[in-house]
């Protein structure tokens, strides 16, 4: 027996090989019977609608087929394991429906392909996901402006390239997150217009001779918009390309600021603290208050962002046109990064609903700090007419002079202001001691940056109103898609019910 011969024995000589089977069907049998088989089940009842409206179908085969559809037992196919007698599961439901309602069930098939239709399910299962992804992002957006309005008024230094820099407010760095997530739900929203078109009609590519109505299968299975070209609508992967670049973004950005909450949770830091359903304890060491959620965040965020390359990896340099590259093999990554981005925003909204913020601590950070000193600066422009450069240098020598002394920003002399400003500009300042102060007060240097965007607490109370008034309209749009998605679903049951009892 030769080494051909020897091969065959082991995997048969007929279709589907036995490696083949493990490797590639049966993995994508299961995922198909898991997240594609209740999408599957809408064509098939919108589809046969559509013929029976196109007269391409008698109201009596429509009835027998819908029978034999509502007959059919969805958790005896999702329970049955793939046994190669069908290729797949698509075969699989034609063949029960051909059981069930003979021959006339064939022409269910009738101006139509595994390539529209399967587009279309993938289409279906990934706007579902991207919904719910969107839905949680909404929900930890509110709990974000939630946390921020609470602390309108918490001091706290901000940093730039990892040191100190100037002060601000806890509310004004939670609600940038809060905007960098608007953002990533922006992206979410056009990848869902464009994952939202249907490809029914187009068929294996060029549509058909029958007489259907593709607007009508749009309609039915509440897409908003048709792939016209019917080449695009079997070869254009960018649908999904799209979610996954929303996403891996989405991923990177919530990521940073776990990493950032991490950090303030360090002794070192003690900024915040995550309450105790979301940390575990040591082993060994008592006194270990391990802040884990944030760590699972960090590493599952990568783990989405890393699904996501994986699509867009897997779609490069492929044929533009139907290809199970982006089918069956490629489909779960984006699921899986949906699924995760969609966990890691549920577990941020309750941790960061319940964190605890050291106020004090922060602010005295803050007061010991040189972050107000650009503040410094400025008053000398203003009480003493410099150009900022000048004022800046005073500023400066007198940091470099009180660091070396030990001394904190609010131990800063006028004495030590005038020495410096004899130095640079050879006479004393008009600058007075209580100016010094209140410029070297970080809760000054925040109230008084009232310019749009700024810290201040009556721009933050501007900015938190104006994005609650943007969180009504966003959950608005997830309310109005959702119900359009149920009530057209829904009518297909109503529908298939009442022919089936007749």
């Amino acid at each position: 027996m030769d080494y051909r011969e020897r091969i065959l024995q082991t995997e048969g000589s007929v279709f589907p090989g036995k490696t083949y089977t493990e490797v590639v069907l049966e993995p994508a049998f299961n995922e198909a019977k898991r997240h594609l088989l209740g999408p599957m089940m809408a064509i098939h009842k919108a589809h046969l609608i559509m013929l029976y409206e196109q007269k391409l179908m008698t109201l009596e085969e429509a009835k027998q087929i819908a029978k034999a559809i509502t007959a059919l037992s969805l958790d005896k196919i999702r329970q049955s394991p793939y046994t190669g007698e069908f290729e797949d599961l698509f075969f699989q439901v034609e063949s029960e429906l051909l059981e069930k309602a003979g021959d006339i069930a064939g022409n269910l098939h009738l101006a139509r392909s595994r390539n529209d239709m399967g587009v279309a399910i993938y289409r279906m299962v990934l706007r579902e996901k991207l919904w719910h992804t969107m839905a949680s992002a909404l929900r930890l957006r509110e709990h974000l402006l939630a946390f921020a309005e609470e602390h309108a008024e918490t001091v706290m230094i901000g940093y730039t390239h990892t040191q100190q820099a100037q002060p601000t407010t806890m509310a004004h760095y939670i609600t940038a997150a809060a905007d960098s997530l608007t953002r990533d739900i922006r992206r979410m929203k056009a990848a869902y217009a464009n994952c939202n078109r249907s490809s029914m009609g187009a068929a294996a590519m060029t549509t058909s001779g029958f007489s259907i109505s593709r607007e009508r299968m749009m309609e039915l299975l509440a897409f908003d918009e048709l792939v016209e070209n019917s080449y695009d609508a079997i070869g254009g992967a960018d649908y999904l390309g799209e979610v996954a670049t929303a996403l891996q973004l989405a991923a990177i950005n919530l990521g940073r600021v776990v990493q950032d909450l991490l950090l303030w949770c360090t002794q070192e830091f003690g900024a915040v603290k995550v309450s105790a359903p979301y940390v575990q304890i040591s082993s060994i060491m008592p006194q270990k208050r391990n802040p884990v959620s944030f760590e699972h965040m960090r590493s599952l965020l990568s783990s989405c962002a890393g699904s996501a390359n994986t699509v867009l990896s897997m779609m490069h340099n492929t044929p533009f046109g139907d290809i199970v590259d982006t089918e069956d093999d490629m489909q779960p990554y984006a699921w899986r990064s949906l699924e995760i981005m969609d966990q890691m925003y549920r577990l941020l909204s309750v941790v960061i609903g319940t964190l605890e913020v050291n106020k004090e601590k922060l602010l005295q950070r803050a007061e010991g700090s040189f972050a107000t000193v650009t503040e410094l600066a400025d008053t000398l422009v203003r009480t003493d007419g410099l150009s900022f450069r000048k004022a800046h240098h005073i500023v400066s020598s007198v940091v470099k002079k009180a660091m070396a002394e030990g001394l904190a920003a609010s131990e800063v002399s006028l004495e030590m202001v005038n020495e410096a400003a004899l130095q640079v500009i050879e006479r004393r300042l008009l600058l007075d001691e209580e100016t010094l102060k209140q410029s070297l007060n970080p809760v000054h240097f925040v109230h008084i940056r009232t310019l749009p965007g700024g810290p201040g607490p009556t721009e933050m109370k501007r900015m938190l109103e104006e994005r609650k008034h943007q969180q009504t309209a966003i959950s608005k749009w997830l309310q109005e898609t959702q119900d359009k998605r149920r009530s057209a679903l829904e009518r297909l049951d109503v529908v298939m019910a009442g022919w089936s009892e007749a």
